[in-house]
C-alpha cells in the first residue's frame, strides 16, 4: 500500500482538487462506478504527478494526454472501467502490459498484493519508477520490455490488464494467467477497439465476454 506524501497547498492545487471531486462525484452519483475500493484508490493517487507540467491544469479533465514516446495516460473514466472490469481482490498478484507513466500501476497497487508492470519504452520505464518512487509505492516492479511476453518468472497472476489495443490476445499471457484468474485487453483497431475479458476456466479453455468500444494506442 502506498504512502503518499503531503503538498503544500496552492490555488492551482485547490482548484485540481475540485476538478476531482467533481469526477468522484459524477462516476458515484451515476453508478458509472460502484466499488468503493476504486473509488478511494482514485482520491488515494495523485494524477497530476504523473502527468508532464504543461498540462497541469488538465490532470482531471476527462480525455487522454500525452506522456511522450508517442503514448498517452488514458483519459480518467476509461481507467476506471478498466479497473471496475478487472474485479481485483487483496492479496492478488498483477500483471499490467504498458506501464505508461505509472499511473495505472499506482492504482492498480493501492488494490491488490503485488504489481509486475511492463514496458517497452525505456524513457516511459524510468519515468514510471520515477513517479512511484515519488508518491512512495513500494508494491510495483517495473520492467523494462516487450509485454507481448508477459514476465514468467512472476506467474501465475490472478488478473492481467493490456493498457494498449491488441490484435489479439498473445499466447505466453494467456500461459501465464492463473486457472480463474482474468485478463482484461481492448482488441482491435486503435479507434474502436472493443474491451475484453478473458476468465480462465481451465488451463486450456477461457470464457469470453466483450464490454464496449474504447480507443488506444496500438500494442506492437
Amino acid at each position: 500500500m502506498a504512502v503518499l506524501f503531503q503538498k503544500k497547498v496552492t490555488p492551482q492545487v485547490n482548484e485540481l482538487q475540485k476538478h476531482k471531486q467533481s469526477l468522484y462525484r459524477y462516476w458515484k452519483n451515476s453508478r458509472m462506478i460502484t466499488s468503493e475500493r476504486i473509488l478511494d484508490a482514485f482520491m488515494e493517487v495523485p494524477r497530476e504527478l504523473f502527468i508532464e507540467t504543461s498540462f497541469g491544469d488538465q490532470a482531471y479533465a476527462d480525455h487522454p494526454l500525452p506522456i511522450g514516446e508517442g503514448q498517452t495516460i488514458s483519459q480518467p473514466t476509461t481507467v476506471m472501467l478498466m479497473l471496475q472490469l478487472l474485479e481485483l481482490f487483496p492479496g492478488q498478484r498483477v500483471l499490467e502490459v504498458g506501464a505508461g507513466c505509472g499511473y495505472n500501476a499506482a492504482l492498480l497497487a493501492q488494490l491488490a498484493s503485488h504489481v509486475i508492470t511492463i514496458e517497452r519504452h525505456e524513457k516511459l520505464a524510468e519515468l514510471a519508477r520515477r513517479n512511484l518512487k515519488k508518491i512512495g509505492i513500494s508494491n510495483v516492479t517495473v520492467i523494462s520490455g516487450d509485454g507481448k511476453f508477459g514476465h514468467q518468472e512472476g506467474a501465475p497472476y490472478e488478473r492481467i490488464i493490456i493498457t494498449a489495443a491488441a490484435r489479439e490476445i498473445p499466447f505466453d499471457l494467456k500461459q501465464q494467467l492463473a486457472v480463474d484468474g482474468m485478463l482484461l485487453s481492448p482488441v482491435g483497431q486503435s479507434h474502436g477497439c472493443e474491451m475484453l475479458r478473458m476468465r480462465k476456466i481451465t488451463p486450456t479453455n477461457f470464457q469470453t465476454s466483450t464490454h464496449g468500444l474504447f480507443s488506444f494506442v496500438p500494442m506492437v
